[in-house]
C-alpha cells in the first residue's frame, strides 16, 4: 500500500434545528414513564435547539468527500425538512412508534442520510441535544459479549 492510499480524512458538516418532543413509551405505564424520563415526560412536551453533524469519509480519488452542494442538499433533506420546527412525536411518522430520544433522533438522521449519500461514505452522525448531552451514532455494530 502506498503512503497516499493510506491517508484518511473525514469531513464534518453541521446544521442547527429546533424541535419539541415528549419522552414517553406506549409500552410503559404513566408512572413508569415519569420514573424513567422525569421532567422530559411532561405531557405538553419540551423543546431543544439541536445541532446535527454528519461525518463522511474522504474519497482519495477526487480528494474530497462530497461536493458542497451535495452535502448541503443531503442535510436539508435528511434533517431540516423532516425535523426543523416540528413536534417530533406528532409531525414525524417515524416517532409515532419510536420514543423520540436523542439516540433515536441520531438513528433517524443516519437512516435518512444513508438513503441520500453514496454507500459507505457516511462515517457518523452526532446530535447535540445540549452542550452536555451529545449522541454519536455510527450505524449498526455487532456487540460481542
Amino acid at each position: 500500500m502506498s503512503p497516499r492510499s493510506a491517508r484518511l480524512a473525514r469531513l464534518s458538516r453541521s446544521v442547527t434545528f429546533s424541535a419539541c418532543h415528549r419522552l414517553h413509551s406506549k409500552s410503559l405505564s404513566d408512572e413508569e414513564n415519569l420514573k424513567l424520563f422525569g421532567k422530559c415526560n411532561n405531557p405538553n412536551g419540551h423543546g431543544h435547539n439541536y445541532k446535527g453533524r454528519k461525518g463522511a469519509d474522504f474519497h482519495p480519488g477526487s480528494g474530497v468527500v462530497l461536493s458542497g452542494a451535495v452535502t448541503v442538499l443531503s442535510l436539508q433533506a435528511a434533517i431540516m425538512e423532516p425535523l426543523d420546527h416540528k413536534n417530533l412525536d406528532k409531525d414525524v411518522p417515524y416517532f409515532s412508534e419510536v420514543v423520540s430520544t436523542t439516540e433515536n433522533v441520531a438513528v433517524f438522521i443516519w437512516d435518512s442520510l444513508q438513503k441520500l449519500l453514496p454507500q459507505g461514505i457516511l462515517y457518523k452522525v452526532e446530535v447535540h441535544e445540549t452542550e452536555q448531552n451529545v449522541v454519536v451514532y455510527k450505524g449498526e455494530e455487532t456487540i460481542v459479549k
